[in-house]
């Protein structure tokens, strides 16, 4: 059954050419995102961060002293809070919390370090708030991915507690795109390939900054006194490198990891749960990983 669901998402996938421009990226982001919306039951409220468009969103029962803070994937440039609304609030029903999705910057009208900032925003946003640091439960898919990692070394390095644990979908971790699985998984990723990141890359990262800068690539970074990550990525990802050499990288730095690799699965492949059964069962892993670690 799920390799028939995945061919099925593919298919959407491949349904029209990829868009050209930023704004038709986003808008086709934003489609085959929302294409089956959230659940009846779901509760969604507007949040406005300084400035930065935000959205609660629960199911009953949800643990409101609790948040999963979450930040969307689209390699910096596109991504929106509707394109992952079906995926954030399963990601609620799940973790039996409450979740606050950020609709941070976008470059390349926000180049680094906007996006970041607002990062941390949120974060600041949901402790003002009186929520302990070990309630909320930080995750992203892809770029998202990476600003949950650089996010954590921010408050790591600032003396800030640090959340119960981070979850980390298909995460981008490496903008200098050095990973094997660039090449050897060429061929069967339907979404991400080298030259498509290259692009993505110049547009975030402004002229003069190293990649290998552990905010913009936190692959590269000081990985020691992490909260315990839970890594979840795709067999068929040319991201899939970006995942094993964190996960190795982050154990090695005596973090608490785990690393799922998910057969025949694609980037970000939670985000179609509503009609994938291993999306349905990636987020069953994050509820349990957050649970296990939450106070």
């Amino acid at each position: 059954m799920a390799e028939s669901e995945i061919e099925v998402v593919r298919a959407l996938l491949g349904s029209k050419p990829r868009p050209v421009g930023w704004e038709e990226r986003r808008a086709r982001l934003d489609e085959v995102g929302a294409v089956w919306p959230v659940a009846g039951d779901v509760r969604l409220e507007k949040v406005d961060i300084g400035g930065i468009p935000a959205e609660f969103s629960s199911v009953a029962g949800a643990d409101c002293s609790g948040v999963l803070l979450f930040f969307h994937g689209g390699g910096y440039c596109s991504g929106s809070i509707l394109s992952h609304r079906r995926m954030v609030s399963e990601a609620s029903r799940a973790c039996g919390l409450r979740t606050l999705a950020v609709g941070y910057r976008l470059a390349p009208e926000h180049p680094f370090p906007a996006a970041f900032e607002d990062a941390i925003a949120a974060w600041s946003f949901l402790r003002q708030q009186g929520i302990v640091a070990k309630k909320i439960v930080v995750g992203g898919d892809s770029a998202g991915g990476g600003l949950t990692l650089a996010l954590l070394q921010h408050l790591r390095d600032a003396g800030e507690a640090a959340p119960a644990c981070a979850w980390l979908a298909s995460p981008w971790t490496d903008l200098t795109m050095s990973g094997d699985a660039m090449a050897s998984k060429d061929a069967v990723d339907p979404l991400i390939h080298k030259a498509y990141l290259e692009e993505l890359a110049q547009a975030y990262v402004p002229a003069g900054f190293d990649r290998k800068d552990p905010r913009i690539s936190p692959l590269f970074a000081d990985l020691r006194g992490l909260a315990p990550l839970l890594i979840q990525v795709g067999s068929d990802e040319t991201l899939l490198s970006d995942s094993t050499r964190l996960a190795a990288a982050a154990g090695a730095a005596e973090n608490a990891v785990t690393l799922e690799i998910w057969p025949r699965m694609i980037h970000a492949w939670p985000l179609w749960n509503a009609r994938l059964e291993p999306g349905r069962r990636a987020l069953a892993h994050v509820g349990d990983f957050a649970r296990r670690w939450l106070e």
